[in-house]
């Protein structure tokens, strides 16, 4: 008798301590509810800094900027948007009145960047957009030995969109989705040239067939190595961001 009463009491306790303290949190110990994905990183939010630096060293070391300063400009500008002189015979046409003995325009891409990558999650948390900020110098020259019309300053934003998904095996991976030029990110400025005159009507030519034809040729360059970047990602890391993503839960941080 003694016995079964000191347990009555024992659990009499009990039951009200617990319910007295029913507000502490879950033991760690204990088994999560099935619908929380317990493989998720220690600190997400280190995910997108460890994103982006991998993607921008991927780029680099995959000869980003050897893609950048080989951009066939030259031959595409001597189409000229399929008038029968080309853009070089235009511009000559131009210039020549104001530079005697000009013939030929060669175009060279010098000083090819990689800018800061910028990264943001859509609202559902299931999809990421890569921005990558390019830039270049054009420097336009004259056959004459240190004649060079004028040097231009170029930037362009490329926008990747990333995905995770999941194979038959049931394994995840990172997916390029969109990608493409942001509209209206190229800028073109002059950074030197000759003289007011001849130069703007140069120049006012001269954009006008880059914002039609460089960024797809970029877009068409730069796309498919940030497609081999992602394929080649630390797999620890395409596992915790691609988990991330399916299960919608946000880690970049918005500033």
């Amino acid at each position: 008798m003694f016995q079964t009463g000191g347990l009555l009491v024992f659990y009499g306790l009990l039951a009200q301590t617990m319910a007295q303290y029913g507000g502490l949190p879950i033991p760690l110990d204990q088994a999560l509810p099935s619908n929380v994905n317990p493989a998720l990183p220690l600190n997400p939010t280190g995910l997108a800094g460890i994103l982006t630096n991998a993607l921008s060293n991927g780029l680099l070391s995959g000869g980003l900027l050897g893609i950048l300063e080989n951009l066939p400009l030259l031959d595409i500008l001597k189409l000229g948007g399929g008038t029968s002189g080309g853009l070089l015979g235009g511009l000559l046409g131009k210039v020549t009145s104001v530079i005697p003995g000009l013939n030929i325009i060669d175009i060279k891409v010098t000083d090819p960047q990689l800018l800061e990558l910028g990264l943001v999650q859509s609202p559902d948390g299931h999809r990421l957009y890569v921005t990558i900020p390019l830039g270049i110098k054009l420097q336009v020259n004259t056959p004459l030995v240190g004649a060079n019309l004028l040097r231009l300053a170029v930037k362009l934003n490329i926008t990747a969109e990333i995905l995770a998904v999941r194979d038959k095996q049931e394994r995840i991976h990172l997916v390029l989705g969109d990608c493409t030029h942001s509209p209206g990110s190229l800028q073109i400025s002059l950074l030197d040239g000759l003289s007011p005159l001849p130069i703007q009507s140069l120049l006012d030519s001269l954009t006008g067939i880059l914002n039609k034809v460089l960024p797809e040729l970029v877009q068409g360059k730069v796309c498919p190595l940030v497609n081999e970047v992602l394929s080649g990602l630390d797999i620890t890391l395409v596992h915790d961001i691609a988990n991330m993503l399916i299960h919608g839960l946000q880690f970049v941080i918005k500033v």
